[in-house]
């Protein structure tokens, strides 16, 4: 994974795990990685690992079974609303960017209808 300077490395890994999580890469219920293991994955600080867990648990997109490991919720409606944020997110990015631009709503819609086509 490239990280981007501009934000915490905790953060890009977090959103990370958050979007194999919303595309079903990682399964509800699923059994992530140890904090170890997630440190070797990503080549982070292993507190930096314990960071991003204590995050999510406090999100509530995974919790902990102490001595068993940490595990992605089984609450379809938590990850929805992940779903739904993340994809929140990149829209408000994008229309400040095009807003920036000066790029007419129309326009807009134009472009995104025409690259969608494209891909």
């Amino acid at each position: 994974m490239q990280f981007d300077s501009k934000t915490p490395i905790y953060l890009q890994v977090i959103n990370s795990i958050k979007m194999d999580i919303v595309n079903e890469r990682i399964k509800c219920g699923e059994k992530l990685p140890s904090s170890r293991e997630l440190a070797v994955k990503y080549t982070i600080n292993p507190n930096t690992a314990a960071r991003v867990y204590q995050e999510l648990e406090r999100e509530g997109v995974c919790y902990t079974k102490r001595g068993m490991g940490t595990f992605v919720t089984d609450d379809v409606n938590i990850i929805k609303a992940c779903r739904q944020e993340m994809a929140q997110d990149a829209l408000n990015l994008f229309l400040k960017s095009i807003m920036e631009l000066g790029i007419s709503d129309e326009e807009a819609i134009e472009m995104i209808r025409s690259r969608k086509d494209e891909m």
